[in-house]
């Protein structure tokens, strides 16, 4: 009966430390998301001093600065549209390269960067999209893409992929950098690469985030998921592996902040830069979008079209959009007959939606250029998703072609993207927050106010996240962190603005 007790009572402990641990957890998420707060309203003239103002004092008085010391995103920056004196020998390391409609976000946002940074000699180590495009070794070269048997759990091979980077690497000239998306290369290789950058499109961290969401839309009859120890636990091990990588390329302001204070990577390893879209294919065409609207059956009196893209899947917040257009159908009688919803993308939630009625047209994934013709039939983009990490590019292609957006108030995406609500609207992960927003989209199309903001959207894009301001952002890091420089090259990459850097106008801002 003793013993019973004793078992009973260490269980009790464990579980009080757990939940302590947890509350530890949630405070720290807490305190860091006050500090992006501050670390925003510095990044702008409002704060004395700090790195932030100085940077921004340095574009305006041409006083150079050490871009590994600047502390917001490179996106602000104005460097050079010309290609540099340095043509770049770089590694590729991606888990899955783009197959058509149904690629993700990673693989969209590496081809875009391949595309972009075309100047240079590229290579990309992936995975064969099947195992019979490889050869009988396990790999195959298609010009620079060279590619490797996935392994069974659908990651890149390490072993494979390694000889054909040494062998590539001993042809002509050695790599002058090595770039890794996310974990493609595992930390155990990378700590001995100098010249190695990783970008981050999602941590562990955030994830934490994600599930208490999760848990707050629990239906009753739904099983917990008892998966926080698990994640706390990963947080931990990235915190101990990350600093294996060189330099660390943070997708949003947050994710840098995050990188900075809780995974304690030192601040001149860490470099914000946001993802872009390509803007010569995401763009506005009124003629277009309403040929679109006509072959889909959008009626003509429509007053707002709704759109939404991606994977129709829990985790990206369909079940709170399908619940937050079922009411508002049921409860606002003009929303429901002035408003139509497209959807473009595949996945459990597609048949769900087409329940909703004639209103709601689920069309399918669609192929890049055809979702740039699909942006320009909408009056608002939304994108409910229920994952605090990363950026969606999705948002960035609606926002070049001039529509205003609607997401997630997390902080990256408050933070970097809709910041002051001049470009769309963010609402908190309930179905009662997302009604509220969608409200006052409608009221706004009454007034013209999408328009606004549609065009204070394509502004903002255009100064911030295109393909070709992504590009240089990162063509400089990597000039920068390049281990070999030729003796007639004097310049020095790693500093801001270089004599043909633009501080007003033109430049790589689009």
């Amino acid at each position: 009966m003793a013993k019973k007790h004793v078992v009973a009572a260490a269980a009790s402990s464990s579980f009080v430390h757990l939940h302590r641990l947890c509350y530890f957890l949630l405070a720290l998420y807490a305190l860091t998301s006050l500090s992006l707060i501050y670390f925003t309203w510095c990044s702008v003239p409002h704060c004395a001093d700090g790195v932030a103002t100085s940077s921004a004092a340095a574009i305006h008085y041409n006083r150079p600065i050490n871009l590994l010391s600047l502390g917001s995103a490179w996106n602000h920056l104005r460097f050079s549209a010309s290609p540099p004196p340095r043509r770049l020998k770089i590694a590729l390391f991606v888990k899955k390269w783009p197959q058509g409609a149904l690629a993700g976000g990673l693989e969209r946002h590496a081809m875009t960067l391949y595309l972009a940074l075309r100047g240079h000699e590229l290579h990309v180590f992936t995975t064969s999209p099947n195992s019979s495009s490889a050869a009988p070794g396990g790999t195959r070269d298609d010009g620079n893409i060279h590619l490797s048997r996935p392994t069974a759990a659908g990651n890149l091979d390490q072993s494979q992929a390694w000889e054909q980077f040494h062998a590539q690497n001993s042809t002509g000239r050695a790599f002058d950098v090595v770039y890794s998306k996310s974990v493609a290369i595992f930390h155990g290789r990378a700590r001995r690469i100098p010249n190695l950058a990783v970008s981050w499109h999602g941590i562990a961290y955030e994830t934490i985030h994600s599930d208490i969401v999760h848990e707050l839309l629990r239906a009753k009859a739904e099983a917990r998921q008892a998966m926080l120890a698990e994640k706390v636990a990963r947080v931990v091990e990235e915190v101990r592996f990350f600093p294996s990588y060189s330099h660390h390329i943070a997708t949003s302001d947050h994710v840098g902040d995050v990188l900075k204070r809780v995974y304690m990577i030192p601040d001149e390893r860490v470099h914000v830069i946001i993802n872009g879209a390509d803007e010569k294919v995401f763009k506005p065409d009124a003629t277009r979008g309403r040929e679109i609207k006509m072959e889909v059956g959008v009626p003509e009196d429509a007053g707002m079209v709704i759109g939404m893209a991606g994977r129709l899947v829990k985790d990206k917040g369909h079940p709170i959009m399908f619940d937050a257009l079922r009411q508002l159908f049921e409860e606002d009688e003009s929303f429901q007959r002035g408003v139509v919803v497209l959807v473009a993308g595949d996945g459990p939630w597609s048949d769900r939606y087409s329940d909703l009625g004639p209103n709601v047209m689920v069309l399918g994934p669609l192929e890049r250029e055809r979702l740039a013709e699909f942006y320009n039939a909408l009056d608002v983009f939304v994108n409910p998703t229920l994952r605090a990490q990363g950026l969606d590019n999705t948002f960035l292609e609606a926002m070049l072609a001039g529509v205003p957006v609607m997401g997630t108030r997390f902080a990256s995406v408050a933070g970097s993207l809709i910041k002051d609500g001049e470009v769309g609207y963010t609402f908190s992960p309930t179905v009662a927050s997302l009604k509220g927003a969608l409200r006052r989209a409608w009221e706004d199309a009454g007034r013209r106010e999408l328009r606004k903001r549609g065009e204070a959207a394509r502004t903002r894009a255009l100064e911030l996240f295109t393909a070709t301001k992504m590009a240089a952002a990162y063509e400089r890091l990597f000039l920068c962190i390049s281990q070999t420089q030729p003796k007639e090259d004097k310049n020095d990459y790693c500093m801001y603005p270089l004599r043909w850097d633009e501080q007003r106008g033109g430049g790589s801002s689009g």
